[in-house]
């Protein structure tokens, strides 16, 4: 029992890394079998795939690790609670053992071998006699943990002698030199092409051709063979996705297999449906690379009209700003407060693999989406974009109406109502009124009324109360919206449509490695790619942003892009510089913001000729209620008392210490008369040595006060006195031997400065008139904070008058810096509020 309680007392380790491995853990000595000492440590069960990964990728040895042995108790059976209980046991060894195929090299007996074959199939060699292994169990008391014993972690065989990897001599010019197999990262670059379409004829000439550049091998990597290539295609060909005739049935035996795929699934039941979340490893690693202190955004309908299951995808951006995908839920019916079943569980898989990793804002697309849950599940704000919204109207009306002109006056009065209603200055009334009056175009009058009358209500409560996503994400998640579907639906049989099964298996396959090549820096070697309907390309906005100024043209009413493919043909924009423009372009006439948009947009803000947009309507809108909100909080008002009565005692504490200093320091002033002051013009060299010693006496012997006070020796940032700035615009604090010392070595300047001692520290002597001057900045800030601690504490009544602080300067009183000063004193104290709770 001691053993145990000292395993279950040790801490659970999880370093912020992406692969974990032995060198990242602290490892523990335990009494272990047989008096022997075992070396162990825990992890999060979770995890253990990320140690696998890690001590594969050994740089002096690297290698892979196989399940050699597994043991894992039935979920069903009812067992008794055990301190030693085990639910799972599996052995992990290095695929380099434990046999020896070498010559003279002992196989176990238990292992059935085929009989040795003249021409050797697959990797002769592999098994060397490596002793390396690990042992994971996951114990009944702490199913979430992972208790790892790593006795033998040394890539050694039987004599311990190097068998593999750079130490062993023998292995040079051999794979056992490298690592069994190629990495999981270059078989996902091989499959992603195969996926696409890539013959492996093509994958096999290019990579030869790259191993030929670089001078021959270098990696395990480099020593893809073809047979490799050819048994990953025929395993792409044989696999089906209908895994059984009933399609539920069909999506749990998927899910079984491909455990590392999901990250949440939740069958029928009597009160829920199924939930499936899809997301692979590569897409967890874009997650913690681009949504770290950034954004996450939603495309929340997908294939609501050809889909039997809508696919809700959550998306980050990349450094060009274009949507990746890293995760899709499916589930039949999408219901808004349904959000937490799954987003908590994806919230915390990334934590698992990056504690530090934190999350800058969520954006939704939906207005009904559960805010709340959001916010709390995911401890960030959340943003709108109205996107869904701009793409529908936008596209109906170049449906219902076919001339453009008078689409675009019907924008225009939509985009302006809009802004109306975001900017609280108007109603649904404004809408009515628009659409009782359009002329020409009717047939959209009645589709606006009949479908969107009906949501305006949920849309206009959540553009007034929430931020609004810039335009430019709303183009990056309208690009990956119809690039999805140009990847997604482009099967023939649209009868699979209708099926869970064919979607989950297209979505981990196919389109994800549409996505993975996107980001493959060597896709264009490959002509397949360079097919319109797989190739991503950059984003309207990017596109957009490149387009210079000069050939774009402003007139009266438009704006007149040039075309950069074609340079003769000019593409006209009107309603320029307006969220709901519209252009004469293939792509603008399909419902979604074209590159032309968007650069005639950059240059019509640029020059001031458009209001703001909706996002800085949101973002003013949310400044003034923070400036304009009132302390009405008790705490806020006790914490803003407080504060203002510690500067000001702090104050009168500077202030008065004038006759105090005097005699605890014992300091005296030398009052010379002028005509002394005329006689003397030279100071000898022990005269100055002595006034040197005398003032770093001084200096030692200062006093500091207590917690209540101010530091007599004060840094300059707390006197908010600039010591550059100091030289030229303030006067100094000096005692009477540092007078005398400037009158007898001759100076003729007797304003003298600010002196600077020690790391930017100011020396403060009081001296005869105890006459302060302070700074013009802050100097209105003073007066005004006193006379408002005085009558928030009781002290006076309202008065201009004040006694306590005397204050020679010829500088009125500022009422902006007044402001300001009390404006960073409510921040400081909400800033405090916030911490205590």
């Amino acid at each position: 029992m001691a053993r145990w309680d000292e395993i279950l007392s040790l801490p659970v380790q999880n370093p912020p890394t992406p692969e974990l491995s032995a060198a990242d853990i602290t490892w523990s000595k335990v009494e272990g079998w047989k008096e022997t000492m075992d070396r162990l440590a825990l992890i999060p069960y979770s995890r253990v795939s990320d140690f696998v990964r890690g001590e594969s990728n050994n740089k002096e040895c690297p290698t892979r690790f196989h399940v050699e042995a597994r043991r894992k108790r039935p979920t069903e059976s009812s067992c008794k609670p055990k301190v030693d209980g085990i639910l799972e046991y599996i052995l992990y060894w290095c695929s380099f053992g434990p046999d020896d195929h070498r010559k003279g090299g002992a196989v176990r007996p238990s292992r059935a071998y085929a009989v040795r074959r003249k021409t050797p199939a697959g990797r002769p060699n592999t098994k060397r006699g490596c002793t390396c292994h690990f042992i994971v169990k996951r114990l009944i008391a702490e199913p979430s943990v992972a208790l790892i014993i790593y006795n033998k972690d040394k890539h050694v065989d039987k004599n311990g002698l190097p068998c593999h990897g750079t130490m062993d001599q023998k292995a040079a010019g051999t794979r056992a030199m490298f690592a069994p197999y190629i990495s999981d990262e270059f078989k996902l670059q091989v499959m992603s092409l195969l996926h696409v379409g890539v013959p492996v004829e093509t994958i096999m000439q290019r990579h030869t051709e790259a191993v030929e550049r670089q001078g021959g091998p270098s990696n395990r990597d480099d020593l893809l063979t073809h047979r490799c290539v050819r048994r990953m295609e025929r395993k792409i060909r044989r696999t089906t996705y209908e895994l059984d005739m009933d399609d539920a049935l069909s999506v749990s035996m998927w899910v079984e297999n491909n455990q590392d795929q999901v990250f949440f699934f939740e069958d029928y039941s009597k009160s829920d449906s199924f939930v499936i979340g899809i997301q692979t490893n590569w897409q967890l690693q874009q997650m913690i690379r681009f949504g770290n202190r950034s954004l996450l955004a939603s495309d929340s309908k997908f294939g609501s009209n050809k889909l039997k299951y809508p696919v809700y995808s959550v998306l980050v951006f990349d450094s060009d700003k274009n949507a990746i995908p890293v995760a899709w839920i499916i589930t039949p019916n999408y219901s808004n407060g349904d959000i937490h079943r799954w987003l908590g569980a994806l919230y915390h898989r990334v934590r698992t693999k990056d504690p530090t990793w934190q999350l800058g804002g969520f954006i939704i697309d939906n207005p009904l989406a559960d805010v709340f849950s959001i916010k709390e599940l995911l401890h960030c704000s959340v943003l709108i974009s109205f996107w869904r919204l701009r793409h529908a109207w936008h596209k109906n009306l170049l449906m219902k109406c076919s001339n453009l002109e008078i689409c675009a006056m019907i924008s225009k009065q939509l985009g302006e109502a809009v802004h109306n209603i975001c900017d609280d200055t108007g109603d649904m009334g404004l809408l009515e009124t628009f659409l009782d009056h359009i002329g020409g175009c009717a047939e959209f009058s009645d589709y606006f009324k009949a479908t969107w009358f009906p949501r305006l209500g949920v849309w206009i409560k959540a553009l007034r109360s929430l931020p609004t996503a810039t335009s430019e994400v709303a183009s990056a998640i309208e690009s990956y919206h119809r690039l999805l579907k140009i990847r997604l639906l482009n099967e023939k049989d649209q009868n699979v449509y209708q099926r869970a099964d064919w979607l989950v298996q297209k979505l981990s396959t196919k389109v994800h490695s549409y996505y993975w090549l996107d980001e493959y820096s060597e896709k264009e070697i490959f002509s397949r790619y360079w097919k319109h309907e797989w190739k991503r390309g950059l984003s309207a906005w990017k596109e957009g942003s490149q387009i210079p100024a000069a050939d774009i043209k402003i007139e009266p009413n438009c704006a007149k892009v040039v075309c950069q493919k074609n340079r003769e043909v000019v593409h006209v924009v009107l309603n320029p510089g307006s969220e709901f423009a519209l252009c004469d372009c293939t792509c603008s006439k399909a419902g979604y913001i074209c590159k032309h948009i968007v650069s005639s947009t950059r240059v019509y803000r640029e020059r001031g000729l458009v209001g703001p947009s909706m996002s800085m309507i949101c973002y003013n809108r949310a400044l003034m209620s923070v400036l304009d909100c009132v302390p009405t909080d008790c705490l806020v008002r006790d914490h803003a008392v407080g504060l203002a009565v510690r500067v000001r005692e702090e104050l009168a504490l500077l202030l008065s210490t004038k006759g105090k200093k005097d005699k605890e320091t014992g300091i005296r002033e030398f009052e010379l008369s002028p005509e002394k002051r005329e006689n003397e013009t030279s100071f000898s060299k022990d005269d100055e040595l002595e006034a040197s010693e005398k003032r770093s006496e001084k200096n030692d012997g200062v006093e500091k006060y207590g917690d209540g006070g101010l530091n007599l020796v004060a840094e300059t940032s707390v006197m908010d006195i600039d010591p550059q700035s100091s030289n030229e615009n303030t006067d100094h604090y000096s005692d009477a031997g540092a007078d005398n010392n400037a009158d007898k070595t001759g100076d003729k300047s007797n304003d003298k400065k600010d002196e600077i001692i020690g790391d930017g520290m100011l020396e403060i002597c009081p001296s005869e008139p105890m006459a302060v001057d302070i700074p013009e900045k802050v100097l209105p800030g003073f007066s005004q904070l006193h006379q408002d601690v005085d009558i928030a504490t009781g002290l006076v009544e309202s008065s201009d008058k004040t006694d306590q602080i005397v204050v020679e300067s010829s500088v009125d009183l500022d009422e902006k810096c007044t402001a300001r000063l009390h404006g960073r004193i409510l921040g400081d104290c909400a800033d405090m509020k916030e911490a205590d709770t």
